[in-house]
């Protein structure tokens, strides 16, 4: 236990065999559970983490996914777990080694105080970020971050695709743990979901850990274009959740108007672009200058509208 509360870390796996040991051995002595997810490995993960379960039966607990289901899957699985066995505040400890064990006290101390009901580690803290992250996955988390966001809500926080996370009981049972996205977008729809319950989060400092071993299963340029869908959904959920079932807000109507406007400076913009290439085949360019200014008019308001919006939902988030 930790200052009276009861620690669990899920542990999701898949393909960890030569990982997974080091994780469960360098687990911190106030951790009660530990909750092994093995997504369906082809290894021997499953073989190692029972070695260690005989040895302690009421610390170690292995799930096995007989398909691989997802790390997001995988974590749903671990929460519910945690939760029924009386965790009160439940912790995400990849696999791979990659989460400093020493740091999980910094990460569970907010929700045990008390502070927040979520918090996640930031690896872009520290400047050492960029030189130990590989650059691809630094400027994927970059962009999915802005996203993530604008999506979430929580503007102040930064690092979203890190997977080293705490919480509470409380809010894994508000949120429905079971129906967010299976893959790797679950922790962005997790942080949407939270924002539109009304949760506290924060980020803790974390240093960024690389060549343990790990072996990235994830492949950015294929996960940014489906996040982009997965975003742009839990976005509008959150509007309606949040502005305009639970609370009312007129920040809706500028987004409203922002999307708009922008497809309508959009449709003008594209109808002065086929004139003037029209035009120019025949050897008379011509701009239409009445419709060029409408689509340029409508295309800035629509800027205009979106950046109150987003002034509107951080000064919201402040409190």
């Amino acid at each position: 236990m930790y200052e009276d509360r009861r620690i669990a870390v899920v542990v999701p796996a898949y393909n960890e065999e030569t990982q997974i040991g080091k994780v469960i051995e360098t687990m911190p002595d106030y951790v009660d559970r530990i909750v092994v997810i093995d997504d369906c490995s082809m290894d021997r993960t499953s073989e190692v983490v029972n070695g260690y379960a005989e040895k302690q039966p009421q610390r170690i607990h292995l799930i096995r996914h007989e398909r691989n289901r997802g790390v997001g899957a995988a974590i749903a699985s671990g929460y519910r777990e945690a939760v029924e066995k009386g965790a009160d505040v439940v912790a995400v400890m990849a696999g791979d080694g990659q989460m400093p064990p020493a740091e999980l006290v910094n990460i569970i101390e907010p929700v045990v105080e008390g502070k927040a009901d979520y918090a996640k580690a930031n690896r872009l803290f520290t400047g050492e970020a960029w030189h130990k992250i590989p650059k691809v996955r630094y400027m994927g988390n970059a962009v999915l971050s802005l996203m993530t966001k604008v999506a979430s809500g929580y503007w102040q926080l930064a690092d979203t695709q890190s997977g080293f996370t705490a919480i509470s009981a409380e809010a894994i049972n508000r949120i429905r743990v079971k129906t967010l996205y299976p893959s790797y977008g679950y922790p962005n729809d997790l942080l949407v979901r939270l924002n539109g319950f009304g949760f506290k989060t924060v980020d803790v400092p974390s240093e960024p850990v690389y060549g343990v071993g790990e072996k990235s299963k994830m492949q950015v340029w294929k996960v940014i274009p489906r996040m982009t869908w997965l975003l742009t959904k839990c976005f509008f959920w959150r509007m309606k959740e949040k502005y305009m079932i639970r609370d009312f807000h007129p920040l809706v109507f500028f987004y409203l108007a922002s999307m708009g406007l922008g497809g309508i400076g959009m449709l003008l913009l594209s109808r002065s672009a086929w004139i003037a290439v029209e035009t120019a085949l025949e050897g008379a360019l011509r701009i239409p200058p009445t419709n060029t200014l409408a689509a340029g008019f409508c295309l800035v308001s629509a800027l205009q509208f979106a950046l109150f919006a987003m002034w509107f939902d951080m000064e919201y988030d402040r409190r």
